[in-house]
């Protein structure tokens, strides 16, 4: 009976096992940018900076809140006594230390700090700051989920290309085997044959290999597991076809890109400390409320229950160490400064190099395509021609390695297009948008 109830759950584990095995995951471009978003853990990383930065801010407002503190305490002298001699005549007269406990309540309350107001500025401009730092690592994500998703399906078409065409050349091959053993083509004509199938073959597994790849790195990118199957529901023709053309985006601000935005943060950020450390001039005041509770009094007790008072402190001199610290904070400011202009002249060249790239890729792309219909009317042709006895087979190779070179570029050079397009939305910050 427990043998019995051992194959069973044997068996329940495989079933479950395979189940998730067999999980799969069918997506078209916006479902994996969503998918992303919702489960990269680069992604997820970013988010806990930011909730961090939020009890980060909390922190320093509750700096400058009422801070409350209790203590208490027991004295015990284990027995001993004072002894006090008034007269040298007289016996001294001795008395004892009684136990003491007190209860101790503390109520202090900063009233001005200037160090703490620019603190708390520094904190909300620390907060955008990785708020900035997520949006960032939401477009960079998106934007390689974007280019992973047209890698596989590239991989795919030229994967399909490639098997279309072994296959071709198999039937090929078993036709023309018949014709070398009665002696009407020569052997050297199936051998130029096996050579060019063998060799499909080869690249096929290559492509096959090469699709893998591309998903794995998908995945990743995803956030799923290794065994998820995906099935990408959108096929190349709709994203050729929508692909923005070049000088779409004729113009562009620096602003809109996530890299500048976060200089700017940055230079609020070094304005802040500029003021921070100018505010170190400043006095502090702060104001607190002390009570105490005696649980077990001494004899003789002077000291009141309640206290109310109030403390300044005033930076007098610091043989120039705050004014060294300004100067380092304005040196920092106008580098930050300088940094953001250099970043806004090169966001604006990279623009321009990235819409000569859509432009010269489309070209590419168009010519490419021309190329590949010609080369595959030409094999057809061919193809044709030798089955009919009019050519050699070293010729139909040679128009189908012809035919399958106008394919590689053909692809390459619609994958270059739609690459093209990607960076430029990711550069404009359309990215997480489209």
């Amino acid at each position: 009976m427990r043998k019995k109830q051992i194959f069973i759950a044997v068996l329940l584990f495989m079933f479950i096992g395979a189940l998730q095995a067999q999980e799969k995951l069918s997506l078209d471009l916006a479902g994996a940018k969503q998918h992303a978003l919702e489960y990269n853990r680069t992604i997820k990383s970013s988010s806990l900076a930011v909730t961090q930065s939020q009890e980060k801010l909390w922190e320093t407002i509750a700096m400058g809140l009422p801070q409350i503190n209790a203590n208490a305490d027991y004295v015990n002298a284990l027995g001993a006594e004072i002894s006090i001699q008034f007269d040298e005549n007289m016996p001294p007269t001795k008395i004892p230390i009684k136990p003491t406990s007190n209860f101790n309540l503390q109520v202090g309350q900063l009233l001005f700090n200037g160090n703490y107001l620019v603190g708390v500025q520094t904190a909300k401009l620390a907060q955008k700051l990785s708020e900035k730092n997520l949006k960032k690592t939401e477009q960079d994500i998106v934007s390689q989920v974007v280019e992973s998703y047209y890698l596989i399906l590239i991989s795919e078409e030229s994967m399909k290309i490639l098997q279309t065409n072994t296959e071709n050349l198999q039937e090929i091959y078993r036709k023309t085997e018949p014709l070398v053993r009665v002696g009407i083509l020569e052997k050297v004509e199936l051998d130029q044959l096996s050579v060019q199938v063998n060799s499909l073959s080869n690249a096929v597994r290559s492509a096959e290999r090469q699709y893998e790849m591309a998903k794995n790195l998908l995945r990743v990118q995803l956030g799923v597991s290794a065994e998820t199957e995906l099935e990408l529901t959108q096929s190349l023709s709709d994203f050729i076809q929508t692909n923005p053309t070049a000088g779409g985006d004729a113009s562009f601000e620096p602003e809109q890109n996530v890299n500048f935005q976060l200089v700017q943060l940055q230079e609020e950020l070094s304005k802040k400390q500029v003021t921070m450390q100018q505010s170190s001039y400043l006095p502090t005041l702060s104001g607190y409320y002390n009570f105490t509770e005696k649980i077990l009094k001494p004899a003789f007790d002077m000291s009141p229950k309640h206290l109310v008072g109030l403390q300044l402190s005033i930076p007098v001199f610091s043989s120039g160490e705050r004014r060294s610290k300004v100067r380092q904070a304005r040196i920092d400011l106008e580098t930050t400064r300088n940094n953001k202009a250099l970043l806004g002249e090169q966001l604006e060249i990279q623009f321009s190099q990235l819409q000569f790239n859509l432009l010269s890729a489309l070209e590419s792309y168009n010519t490419q395509k021309e190329n590949v219909e010609v080369s595959r009317e030409v094999y057809q042709n061919l193809r044709r021609k030798f089955e009919q006895g009019l050519i050699s087979s070293l010729e139909l190779t040679t128009a189908d390695s012809n035919y399958l070179q106008a394919e590689a570029e053909y692809l390459s050079a619609m994958l270059e297009v739609l690459q093209a397009g990607n960076a430029l939305d990711t550069l404009t910050g359309k990215i997480l948008n489209n």
